[in-house]
């Protein structure tokens, strides 16, 4: 009776998946078509908009003209997002900072974090019956059919395995996904060579590159397990059994390349907390809960350092929606689908750049972009100032000289005035990792240094390597 079910199961997910298939040919071609003439005209909208303030001397009436072009361009992006999901909600996270793109944009675009449609319950429980190979019944004790979170990958259920005396969460991958991701992963980076020839000099080709393979490694639910427990381990042999955040742990005999089940952690998401203060009549302004904010960005910022600058092993996308604060104040971490693995030289050289940063010392910061494979045109021309707030925009949390957003468009840009030809993709997911950093601390309402964080770490890293912060090896 059990291998009948099997089978059965097996049989009804082949032909779902075979009708999703043929259903992702025809959606391809039309989604390609719909991102390049939506992108084209939200392009087109700016440059029309640089013209005509270049017209306008008011400087407030600037700022109106602006302001209205990036309402108009955020409904459009949002639009965008909404219709085609996919990649585009994973771009949405990526965007919707409030130091990297206008206030407009990240009002409209942060409610996409986890807002992807989801997959019909008896298509999950096809899925979930096939890869676990026994009925949820037999499993499960209760199984919530209404899911937690649905993102572009996958949905998450609140579950209750049969002989366990607590939840799981169930991460379920959506059919069809991968194939749509990947065509929108192509049609992005060909307009990323486009904005990188006409706008921003900057190598966007090979990040959009790294990202395409990381991509591919979120399907692999074998994969995020292993992470996951590689860095709980880590965490908390570091810290003798007291880690800085808490990472759920899979279940051991319920993983598959498709679902996934693992620890479930109750708590709130990171950016909700000011509500949650003033539920409880705490000023969320006020001295208790810049101090509680506070410790909860430090903890992140623990884990986080030593993550990259002991291990070079890092969870690569600490976007909100994935930060919880439980009850009693500590941090859990979740989704270990995009994880990065730094190069051991790298992993050093990043160490130089934090020192290098945190003492202010330009020389030490350009001999770090070089050991990094950093390359920078018109170097000679910036001054040590502009190199310093280079590296402050692309590797701290902490923007430089009061900035509170940095626009690569704007006219001041330091993107405008040098380029950057050559960006390792390996240092991607180090980036946009501490760019999410900044803009949850700034959502947050707190300014902190990660580099100054760091310092500590970065040198015993260096020490440990038997290196100093030049950049030259001592003998072994």
């Amino acid at each position: 009776m059990e291998n009948r079910t099997r089978q059965w199961a097996h049989i009804m997910l082949d032909k779902q998946q075979r009708d999703v298939h043929i259903e992702s040919k025809k959606r391809t071609i039309d989604r390609t078509m719909q991102f390049w003439m939506r992108c084209m005209s939200i392009y087109a909208s700016y440059k029309v908009c640089q013209i005509r303030v270049q017209f306008v001397s008011d400087k407030q009436e600037q700022d109106r003209i602006w302001e209205e072009q990036h309402e108009s361009a955020a409904e459009k992006v949002y639009a965008l997002c909404t219709d085609l999901g996919g990649f585009f909600l994973k771009s949405a996270q990526v965007l919707a900072k409030p130091d990297l793109v206008p206030a407009a944009w990240v009002k409209k675009l942060v409610v996409l974090c986890d807002d992807a449609p989801p997959t019909p319950f008896e298509t999950v429980q096809g899925i979930v019956e096939a890869e676990l190979g026994n009925p949820i019944n037999a499993l499960f004790e209760r199984f919530d059919q209404k899911p937690l979170g649905c993102a572009s990958i996958a949905q998450v259920h609140r579950a209750r395995l049969k002989g366990r005396s607590t939840d799981v969460a169930v991460k379920v991958q959506h059919p069809g996904a991968e194939e749509l991701m990947m065509t929108d992963i192509s049609n992005q980076k060909t307009f990323g060579a486009f904005l990188q020839r006409f706008d921003v000099k900057f190598d966007l080709v090979s990040a959009v590159d790294e990202l395409e393979q990381q991509v591919h490694h979120e399907f692999d639910f074998l994969r995020e397990a292993k992470s996951m427990d590689r860095i709980a381990v880590t965490l908390s042999k570091e810290n003798r059994g007291s880690p800085p955040i808490q990472v759920p742990r899979p279940v051991p005999g319920f993983v598959t390349r498709k679902v996934l089940v693992m620890d479930f952690v109750e708590g709130i998401p990171i950016l909700r907390i000011a509500d949650e203060m003033i539920k409880r009549g705490i000023n969320p302004h006020g001295s208790v809960a810049n101090h509680a904010k506070r410790s909860i960005l430090k903890d992140i910022t623990a884990a986080y350092g030593q993550m990259i600058l002991r291990d070079g092993f890092f969870q690569a996308d600490p976007h909100p929606g994935n930060i919880l604060v439980k009850s009693n104040g500590k941090v859990a971490l979740l989704d270990y689908g995009q994880v990065k693995e730094l190069p051991n030289e790298l992993r050093l050289a990043f160490a130089r750049l934090i020192l290098g940063m945190s003492s202010h010392d330009p020389k030490r910061i350009e001999l770090a972009f070089g050991d990094l494979g950093i390359e920078i045109s018109k170097l000679s021309m910036i001054g040590e100032g502009s190199i310093k707030d280079l590296a402050t925009i692309m590797f701290d949390t902490k923007l430089p000289g009061g900035l509170t957003v940095v626009n690569p468009f704007a006219d001041d840009s330091l993107l405008k005035q040098i380029s950057v030809p050559k960006f390792p993709r390996d240092l991607f997911f180090l980036l946009r990792t501490i760019h999410i950093l900044r803009g949850i601390s700034m959502g947050m309402g707190i300014s902190y240094s990660v580099a100054d964080e760091w310092k500590k770490l970065a040198d015993e890293a260096l020490k440990a390597a038997n290196q100093i912060s030049t950049g030259k090896l001592f003998p072994s």
